[in-house]
């Protein structure tokens, strides 16, 4: 065999092998096509015309931007990629029709035919766009109910502590809820949005129905706010929710107060008459009082009359504060001050009486002078009075406290009191009776000095030439105890004198003062 230049071999010739079609005249419609295949974003445009590298450019392009959109997100493709990527398929399309121009079409009958071609696939990046649209609105739906899945698990780790520790979650739940109704009110998420703020609102008020009515008064006062945060149509009928529980609470927890004797239940029940004061719970206000008043009278004659008192004079002033005018009572509640202040008085005896026997005289002086004071016409007046009497000469001498004095005068023993001092002097006495008076200062009378009250002879009250106040009364046979005070001298101590008093005598008591200390 053999070769020749032309390539003959044998007598036959061997063409080229062909690599692309030989470029024939201009044709508009082939650009068109080839354009029109290139929009879709798969370089086919190209692959007619067998330009296979800048087909590959193509798919190349638009792997990066699935790479870059997929999987669909809330927020979409970037702009920038989505600016680039059409720059590129206008490129792509003009530069196709350029080339398609003057190139046949390998793998097509006509121009025509893939001009249409070309219309049709351009539903191709048409339907991507409408299902990638899709895919973003479901990511945006998963990403809202994420967000509400995420507001409900705060709400129920808010509800395993108390309200205190709990409310900040609380408050935050709330804005995710109020923020899916407002900015995203079609959304699948807000229309659960609803039913959230049921379970919201059960959890919040979850000590009312464990009946723990104090600790459900904050939270039910926070859920009365909410309609105020996102609005009355988005609780909708959840609006009312708190306002018969709250009542209940306030009244349940400020009346388990005044029967316990606590403090706190004025504010409650004041809060109560004020909300509420047309609520069948405020109704009830009234007879709680009466009944802790009643109560309280009833234990002024128990074991500890004192603070029996001390409760009616508390509830007196409290029962008082109470803003009765926009539910009608305050008539009847003034009613039940009235009586509590006023039993507080006449109890004040037995509470005398009880620090008497207890030894605690100082206290008994002022409970008895008080009682004397604020009931002149009661008929322990005269025997409090006594007891007040008594009670000051047993802080001075405690064997004079051993017995309650009693309403009894005179007795069949002169005993005369001298005051022999520069000061005016009250006269104390107590025994089998119990009594007071005044004396006079003595003019001319000075204080004795402390030596010369220890010295042998020492007579008070033996100056003829002086003339002593003096006042003679007359006691039963049997001990009794005097006290002398100044009355015109502050921060000298009283001095006492025990008295054994027996039939047949004349006795005679004598005040005086020393430069040092007593009388």
């Amino acid at each position: 065999m053999s070769w020749d230049g032309q390539g003959a071999r044998d007598g036959f010739v061997v063409p080229p092998m062909p690599t692309a079609p030989p470029p024939g005249p201009a044709h508009p419609w082939r650009a068109v096509a080839v354009a029109l295949l290139n929009l879709s974003g798969l370089g086919l445009g190209y692959a007619v015309v067998r330009r296979w590298a800048l087909m590959a450019v193509c798919w190349v392009a638009t792997g990066i931007l699935l790479l870059v959109a997929l999987p669909a997100d809330p927020d979409g493709v970037p702009g920038t990629a989505v600016v680039v990527y059409l720059v590129f398929l206008v490129l792509a399309a003009a530069h196709g029709a350029s080339v398609g121009l003057r190139s046949r079409l390998a793998l097509l009958p006509s121009a025509l035919i893939a001009a249409v071609l070309g219309l049709v696939l351009l539903a191709v990046p048409a339907t991507g766009v409408v299902l990638y649209d899709g895919a973003r609105d479901e990511a945006t739906e998963q990403m809202l109910l994420d967000r509400l899945d995420r507001a409900d698990e705060l709400v129920e780790k808010s509800g395993k502590s108390d309200f205190a520790s709990g409310e900040a979650g609380y408050r935050r739940a709330l804005a995710a809820y109020g923020a899916l109704r407002d900015d995203h009110p079609d959304s699948r998420a807000a229309r659960r949005v609803p039913e959230a703020l049921e379970t919201y609102y059960a959890t919040v008020g979850a000590p009312y129905a464990r009946k723990d009515y104090c600790a459900a008064v904050q939270p039910l006062k926070y859920l009365r706010t909410v309609p105020g945060t996102v609005g009355k149509k988005a609780v909708g009928d959840l609006a009312d929710w708190p306002d018969d529980r709250l009542a209940t609470s306030l009244y349940e927890c400020a009346a388990a107060s005044l029967s316990g004797g606590e403090a706190g239940w004025t504010a409650q029940f004041g809060e109560l008459l004020s909300t509420f004061p047309k609520s069948a719970q405020a109704g009830k206000v009234e007879p709680a009082v009466k009944s802790a008043v009643d109560e309280a009278v009833g234990s002024v004659g128990g074991d500890d009359p004192c603070a029996a008192v001390k409760q009616l004079d508390g509830l007196a002033t409290q029962v008082r504060g109470l803003p009765g005018d926009e539910a009608g009572l305050s008539d009847a509640l003034g009613k039940d001050a009235d009586r509590a202040s006023g039993s507080a008085r006449t109890g004040a005896y037995a509470c005398g009486l009880d620090q008497y026997k207890d030894k605690n005289f100082s206290d008994a002086v002022t409970t008895m002078t008080d009682f004397a004071k604020n009931n002149p016409h009661h008929k322990n007046r005269t025997r409090a009075q006594k007891i007040a009497i008594a009670a000051e000469v047993a802080q001075t001498v405690p064997a004079a406290g051993k017995r309650l004095p009693t309403t009894a005068s005179g007795g069949s023993i002169s005993v005369t009191v001298k005051n022999d001092s520069p000061d005016e002097i009250t006269v104390l006495y107590t025994g089998p009776v119990t009594g007071s008076f005044n004396l006079k200062a003595c003019k001319g009378c000075t204080s004795y000095s402390l030596g010369s009250t220890l010295g042998i002879g020492f007579k008070p009250c033996s100056d003829s030439g002086k003339h002593y106040p003096q006042r003679t009364i007359r006691l039963p046979v049997g001990t009794t105890y005097f006290v002398h005070k100044s009355r015109s001298a502050t921060g000298k101590s009283p001095a006492s004198d025990t008295a054994k008093l027996s039939p047949g005598y004349i006795y005679t008591e004598c005040a005086y003062t020393t430069s040092s200390f007593g009388y």
